[in-house]
């Protein structure tokens, strides 16, 4: 037997650490568990996440009915409801707007792969959904394309969906990208990412295997995919109006190492920059004495 009240202690728990955050303004976002094959705890909509007390939370149904509760349930919880049936292992799902993972989905920039360890093994590729208004069935199922390959979700222009089993593993992911995110952004001003190489990357999706995190780029469909590339959810980009700006694609990884110190600065890489430079004073010195021939 479900200790209710313990549960609910723990999503008002959540809350807090989402505002303290500033993953969440105001009223910002949702947290729910559930708790039985029909029965959800969920927030309630229009209501601080860091003020939450356990009676505050409420009860619905499979079908997004309150069933019991003081305070009237989200308004997005149809988007947890569709997880839940999607994922029969998912126990929680929570739901806010972390400011620089939701930088990502206003942007529609894809994360970038192969540059933190701990990404890798914990979150791997993540994607960008189709914007969708907020609050309906068509915002729920914008996450089916994606919702069996990845615990963790950008929403566009919006902000990110994360689910486990367990309320705090559900915010753990959401913590992880936008900690993440603002490294990324951080080294992007600094004007240099550098990604891993193909042995190292390789060695990461191994250890996550062990670890027993499922991670698509270690199924047979994606054996022959570019592990750092964004292959395993790129052929929805088009539909979803994502597309690489900030960041330029990692080099093609090599079996070796030998990519280690690729690099990414001001959409070229190192060496490309310094070829690039090069062609270009070559191209203006031709022209130049072209130009004095000419007038000789």
């Amino acid at each position: 037997m479900q200790n209710l009240h313990r549960i609910k202690q723990d999503i008002c728990d959540i809350g807090r650490r989402i505002y303290n955050r500033q993953f969440a303004a105001a009223n910002d976002g949702n947290i729910t568990v559930r708790v039985s094959d029909n029965e959800v705890l969920c927030t309630p909509t229009l209501h601080c996440k860091g003020f939450l007390k356990p009676e505050d939370i409420s009860m619905i149904d499979m079908t997004g009915k309150q069933i019991s509760g003081r305070k009237k349930r989200s308004s997005e919880a149809l988007l947890h409801l569709e997880i839940y049936r999607q994922r029969e292992d998912i126990k929680s799902v929570v739901h806010c707007h972390p400011p620089h993972a939701t930088a990502f989905a206003i942007a529609r920039e894809p994360i970038p792969q192969c540059v933190l360890p701990e990404v890798e093994v914990f979150l791997g590729d993540v994607p960008i959904t189709k914007y969708e208004t907020p609050g309906g069935q068509a915002f729920a199922e914008t996450i089916i394309p994606f919702v069996s390959r990845t615990n963790v979700m950008i929403l566009a222009n919006h902000g990110t969906v994360s689910y486990g089993e367990t309320v705090e593993q559900a915010f753990w992911w959401t913590e992880i990208l936008d900690s993440y995110c603002r490294m990324l952004m951080l080294a992007r001003q600094l004007g240099h990412v550098s990604y891993l190489g193909g042995e190292k990357s390789k060695e990461l999706l191994d250890l996550k295997a062990q670890w027993g995190y499922a991670d698509p780029r270690n199924t047979p469909e994606y054996e022959n995919c570019d592990i750092c590339a964004n292959d395993i959810f790129r052929d929805s980009w088009a539909s979803s109006g994502v597309e690489r700006r900030a960041f330029p694609a990692p080099p093609p990884l090599k079996d070796s190492d030998s990519s280690a110190s690729s690099s990414a600065s001001n959409g070229t890489s190192g060496m490309g920059a310094v070829n690039d430079d090069e062609a270009l004073v070559k191209l203006i010195t031709d022209e130049v004495m072209r130009q004095l021939q000419q007038h000789a």
